[in-house]
């Protein structure tokens, strides 16, 4: 039995990687507008989202004043996600976690409540990783309110964000987003951890690309990815770098279901 989950592990690590491998490359094929934290911000502090009905609350700090940054990871929980949480917990450090519904959320229910229960914010990541921009727009639903669903059921609370697979989108996924109210979150530095085991590696990689305002997207299903953690988090809180989640990114606005926010 053990031999099987080991298999099936590798494959489900494989298939991601593959596909990932691909995603930077793959996005560039389909043109869609794009906003930024800095929009979220603005906008809410410009009434623009409080004339809409959408109450604006002030995070824990102002991004606009302090230097903040957003850890990220996609593709979880694994059998890494409770040292990754025991790391974050320790370095008093949050996180927002894009959650994959098969295989991950259903193998791991009581990671998917401790990381809400720690304060993370919980997304969603699709059921079983499909590229929503091949699938109808019913087959895109499913992917995404399957996923909504079972974390409803885990923390009491239906994600807001959501990250479609290789970051691929268009209008139809846009729509399908908006109707199950999941705004769209990309990224702006990514050390491609599904390519190497070498943290040392993705700790460089994740350093060489961070700026204010950024989104950082790690996976917690690969070897070297959380021992490459501590060192990305100390570094950066030595550059003075403050963590945040996303939400807390675009505080006091936030991101609007279907539009796309990449930093």
């Amino acid at each position: 039995m053990s031999w099987n989950i080991s298999r099936l592990r590798s494959r489900t690590a494989g298939a991601l990687a593959a596909v990932a491998s691909l995603g930077l490359v793959l996005s560039a094929c389909t043109s869609y507008d794009t906003y930024s934290a800095a929009d979220a911000r603005s906008e809410a502090k410009g009434g623009v989202q409080v004339k809409a009905g959408m109450k604006a609350q002030a995070g824990p700090v102002d991004c606009e004043k302090v230097k903040c940054i957003a850890l990220t990871f996609d593709a979880g929980p694994s059998e890494h996600t409770p040292r990754l949480l025991d790391i974050l917990k320790k370095e008093k450090v949050p996180a927002t976690f894009f959650l994959l519904g098969k295989n991950h959320v259903d193998r791991y229910p009581e990671l998917v409540r401790r990381i809400a229960d720690e304060g993370h914010e919980v997304a969603n990541h699709t059921w079983s990783h499909r590229i929503l921009t091949d699938r109808s727009s019913d087959e895109v639903r499913e992917e995404l309110s399957r996923t909504q669903d079972a974390i409803e059921k885990l923390t009491g609370k239906r994600p807001t964000l959501m990250r479609p697979p290789q970051g691929r989108t268009d209008n139809d996924v846009s729509d399908v987003s908006r109707e199950l109210g999941l705004a769209q979150i990309m990224w702006s530095t990514t050390a491609k951890d599904y390519s190497t085991t070498d943290s040392a590696l993705i700790e460089k990689r994740t350093l060489d690309q961070a700026g204010r305002d950024g989104i950082i997207l790690l996976h917690d299903i690969y070897d070297g990815t959380v021992p490459a953690v501590p060192g990305i988090i100390e570094e950066l809180k030595r550059r003075g770098y403050t963590f945040v989640t996303v939400p807390q990114l675009m505080a006091p606005g936030h991101a609007e279901p279907g539009k796309v926010y990449k930093p």
